[in-house]
C-alpha cells in the first residue's frame, strides 16, 4: 500500500509546471527536496547527466533561466501512479539571439512529502 504522504497528484505536478513557467528559480526550487536528484536527458552516462542536491539543481535551472529570454512548458498529458507523476509537455525556449529551441519532453517526477526527490527528463528536440 502506498503511503499517502508520498502520493503524487495531477495538481502537484501542475503546480511544478506553473513554477517552471514563471521562470522564477526560487519558486521552482520550493518543490525540490534538499537531497533531490535531477537526471538530464543528455550526458555521457546511460541516465544522462546527474545533478545531486538542491544547490546544484538550483545552479542548473538558474543558469537556464539566465540564458533564455523565456522558456515555457505547455502540458500535453499528466498521469500519476503512487509517488510518480509522468508529465508530457512541449518546451519552448526563446533566446536573446532570436533562436528558438523546441522540444517534446517527458519528465518523470518522484515525490516524497510533496517535494521532488527525483526528476528524470527525456526529450526529442527539433534540430
Amino acid at each position: 500500500m502506498n503511503d499517502i504522504s508520498n502520493c503524487a497528484t495531477v495538481e502537484l505536478a501542475d503546480a511544478v509546471t506553473d513554477a517552471f513557467n514563471s521562470n522564477d528559480i526560487d519558486r521552482v526550487m520550493s518543490f525540490f527536496a534538499e537531497n533531490a536528484v535531477f537526471n538530464h536527458a543528455a550526458g555521457s552516462e546511460i541516465h544522462g547527466t546527474s545533478t545531486i542536491g538542491a544547490d546544484a539543481i538550483r545552479a542548473v535551472f538558474g543558469g537556464m533561466f539566465e540564458r533564455v529570454e523565456s522558456v515555457t512548458w505547455e502540458p500535453i498529458d499528466t498521469r500519476v501512479d503512487g509517488d510518480k507523476a509522468f508529465c508530457q509537455s512541449r518546451r519552448t525556449a526563446r533566446f536573446p539571439s532570436g533562436e528558438v529551441e523546441d522540444c517534446h519532453m517527458v519528465d518523470i517526477l518522484t515525490f516524497h512529502d510533496n517535494k521532488i526527490i527525483h526528476k528524470d527528463t527525456y526529450y526529442k528536440r527539433v534540430v
